[in-house]
């Protein structure tokens, strides 16, 4: 493979540690399907594409001052017909798929021009769609021939490589927390790549014309991936993938033909600083904490057999039992059945329901479960 090889993510590379794959943090020139063919097959945990638009562009743009828009009108982007574009996208997803973990994620962008093909094609392939996000703009380019609405949006499709996989990444707490402790949503707000960070060439124009911003694939890359996986962009462009990746700690891999977008990200990269790997680590997964049942906080001692557990408001009580078990007017079962069976639900989680009532003062259960899972930590520290 002819590649261009780029200054390693530092932070990933300790002294001692196994050499890694020598074409990790490097971009790779050439056809992105022969290209990801040429990489050992289940090697990357995530791939950010950026595919071709297809836009179909119906002659120049002109803004009402009759100077011409920029448009994406090169070479790359142009197909004979959407069947040549349905068989390019079906090769390049195969590759795609091939070079995925079982457990890895595929995000793809795209325009209306393009991103339902392109998402039948996913299906059609096995890959199991997670989401769809829609990139709203704070900034879009007007539509000049105010013949449409004006397009303020782009979507990604965010899929695992089939229906069966299991154990994909996703930092749910993180994103949650970066939220102001709501769930993120699949709605992202960013302006357009414009200013200091859009890459230019030595007349001033735009060195690529559809320069994704750092602070979306910083979403993408810290949402889906952990540091030190391995993120491939098969169609690297000016290498904003691998300029977030290089900087959040994670490996990159970037494929693209043309050499003038190649010089322009490799210069771009080599002066990314990685961040301090301690700024890098997710919040922690509940998911990923360790089981502790309602039986060891009657272990510890933090829970007395006989003591009496209730709901917020006071409505119903329930007494404990020295298996862990818990008692409602005789009938016997575990905190979360009862705590259901007392609401007339289907379910419950019976750790955010019920509380412990001591000295006239509640405790939510599930405070002291994490009393349990610190002194567990501190143990297995």
């Amino acid at each position: 493979m002819a590649n261009s090889r780029l200054r390693p993510v530092s932070k990933l590379r300790e002294a001692g540690a196994t050499a890694p794959a020598p074409w990790l943090d490097t971009i790779i020139r050439g056809d992105c399907v022969s290209r990801m063919e040429a990489l050992p097959a289940g090697s990357v945990d995530a791939i950010f594409a950026d595919p071709p638009y297809n836009l179909q562009l119906g002659g120049e743009l002109h803004r009402p001052d009759q100077s011409r828009v920029d448009a994406v009108d090169d070479h790359w982007d142009q197909f004979e017909s959407f069947a040549a574009y349905d068989a390019f996208t079906r090769a390049w997803l195969l590759a795609a798929r091939r070079v995925l973990k079982p457990n890895g994620t595929l995000w793809v962008i795209g325009s209306y021009h393009n991103i339902f093909r392109v998402g039948a094609v996913m299906q059609d392939l096995g890959f199991w769609i997670l989401n769809d996000v829609v990139w709203r703009k704070a900034n879009p380019m007007p539509n000049f021939r105010g013949r449409r609405f004006q397009n303020a949006h782009e979507t990604l499709i965010w899929a695992s490589r089939d229906k069966e996989a299991k154990g994909y990444t996703f930092n749910y707490e993180s994103m949650k927390a970066a939220n102001d402790d709501l769930q993120m949503r699949s709605d992202w707000l960013f302006p357009i790549c414009s200013g200091a960070e859009r890459l230019k060439d030595e007349e001033g124009n735009k060195a690529h014309p559809t320069q994704k911003p750092e602070a979306l694939l910083a979403r993408v890359i810290l949402s889906s991936t952990k540091p030190g996986d391995v993120v491939l962009d098969p169609f690297f462009g000016t290498g904003t993938t691998g300029a977030v990746a290089k900087r959040l700690g994670r490996h990159f891999v970037g494929i693209e033909r043309e050499a003038a977008y190649i010089e322009a990200a490799e210069a771009r990269i080599a002066a990314v600083e990685p961040l301090a790997a301690g700024t890098l680590a997710a919040a922690p997964s509940k998911r990923s904490e360790p089981r502790v049942p309602f039986a060891s906080l009657v272990e510890a001692g933090l829970v007395q057999p006989g003591a009496e557990l209730t709901d917020a408001r006071g409505r119903w009580t329930a007494e404990v039992r020295a298996d862990g078990t818990v008692a409602v007017g005789g009938e016997v079962a575990s905190i979360h059945r009862l705590g259901a069976k007392v609401q007339g639900l289907e379910a419950c989680n019976g750790w955010t329901f019920w509380h412990l009532r001591s000295g006239g003062a509640l405790t939510l259960i599930d405070e002291l479960r994490r009393r349990v899972r610190e002194e567990l930590a501190r143990a297995g520290g």
